[in-house]
């Protein structure tokens, strides 16, 4: 594995989402305490939205085929929202309001600003056309239609649809529970007195950010120093606990570096090494049977690899289903003569329609990020022309 070449960056994505596998199973929770969670079950409609037509607005309903215009027709009903109409008598309108069920037999909603109340009823000026100003029934959802499906991260507009379908308890996958593991000697916890030779833990917390914000459980937030039998211990006993583990740091080829060597003693490596820049070095594979993804070090790659790689793994290992990262193309703002041999992923914020890179493009340097809008993607052996158009990924498609 250790001499396999770059693997490239499209080919990653693929591999990665094709080695990873649901890890959760399902339960049934009460609507209301689902949001956030990963549907388990596909939502079929029982019932149309809406089960019956209804007047869009506040006025008088009537058939269409008893309009005169100037004519002046009885009230013969109130239909306020939420009370069964009756049928309407030939010749006659009932006052209607937004939301209330219109009589079967009338086909037909005017206004109230459009009407002019006279002493024995009410008269029209304006002709209008049939079935104006009604909803009609299935409008929104018909009976038998599939709703959503499963795989799919409830957000507040799925609650509301699910509700709206009579449901108040709904089948979802169990919070994927994810290990983290950071690495290094040089690494202290902030809030710590800061000596010489070494540097505050910037991916631990950020890692457990990304993570949460996916709406994962962080089960195991551990940290080991540069030792393989640190290590090990600490992987094994994570091992127990997680669904999956995520690390930061090891990976590479160093001889400090330990992460690598104890996957490869207790487990197994899918892939180690994508052709991208930041964030050449990550592993893929499993360590005592549970996987693992192994993130490099330097904090903008970590970053980078966690959005286009952990991520997926993630989705997949709590029963999502993956889509595409949305991006749009923008013309760079800037140029750059020479291209590299990997696909990059350029920190860039938008100015007057531009993609600008950020004067700091280190793997080390994590501020970039801070005062950036997302990535401009710069496939391998490409240069960067001002004015020609690139894929770019705001940092909130991730």
């Amino acid at each position: 594995m250790s001499s396999s070449p770059l693997l490239p960056f499209t080919q990653a994505l693929v591999e990665i989402e094709a080695k990873s596998k649901c890890l959760v199973k399902a339960e049934t929770i009460e609507l209301n305490q689902s949001l956030g969670r990963v549907l388990a079950q596909d939502v079929f409609a029982d019932i149309d939205i809406p089960p019956a037509a209804n007047s869009a607005m506040d006025g008088y309903t009537m058939r269409f085929e008893d309009f005169q215009e100037g004519k002046i027709f009885e009230v013969s009903q109130r239909i306020p929202a939420g009370q069964a109409p009756l049928t309407l008598k030939e010749n006659t309108v009932a006052r209607i309001f937004t939301g209330a069920e219109v009589p079967e037999n009338a086909d037909l909603v005017i206004m109230q600003e459009n009407a002019t109340v006279e002493e024995n009823g009410v008269s029209f000026q304006n002709t209008p056309i049939q079935n104006e100003n009604i909803r009609p029934q299935g409008q929104d959802v018909k009976k038998g239609a599939q709703v959503l499906s499963k795989g799919l991260r409830l957000e507040a507009q799925h609650l509301g649809i699910i509700a709206s379908l009579g449901i108040n308890q709904i089948k979802v996958f169990s919070c994927l529970k994810v290990g983290i593991l950071t690495t290094g000697d040089e690494l202290i916890s902030a809030g710590s007195p800061l000596e010489k030779g070494q540097i505050y833990n910037s991916n631990g917390p950020m890692l457990q950010a990304l993570v949460e914000k996916l709406g994962y459980k962080v089960a195991s937030y551990q940290h080991a120093s540069d030792n393989h039998d640190e290590t090990e211990t600490i992987l094994a006993k994570m091992a127990v606990h997680c669904d999956i583990i995520l690390s930061s740091g090891g990976v590479s080829v160093g001889e400090e570096d330990h992460v690598k060597n104890v996957i490869e003693a207790n487990g197994e490596l899918f892939l180690w090494k994508i052709a991208i820049k930041p964030g050449k070095p990550l592993v893929h594979g499993q360590v005592f049977n549970t996987p693992f993804i192994g993130l490099p070090g330097n904090p903008s790659s970590t970053l980078v690899t966690f959005h286009w790689f952990a991520s997926i793994a993630l989705a997949v290992s709590a029963g999502r289903k993956v889509k595409a990262i949305q991006g749009y193309q923008i013309a760079s703002g800037f140029s750059r003569k020479n291209a590299i041999k990997r696909d990059e992923f350029l920190r860039v914020s938008i100015y007057n329609g531009k993609a600008i890179a950020h004067p700091q493009q280190s793997s080390g340097a994590l501020s970039a990020a801070c005062h950036s809008d997302g990535y401009l993607h710069i496939p391998a052996g490409i240069k960067v022309e001002e004015d020609t158009v690139y894929n770019f990924y705001p940092f909130s498609s991730f």
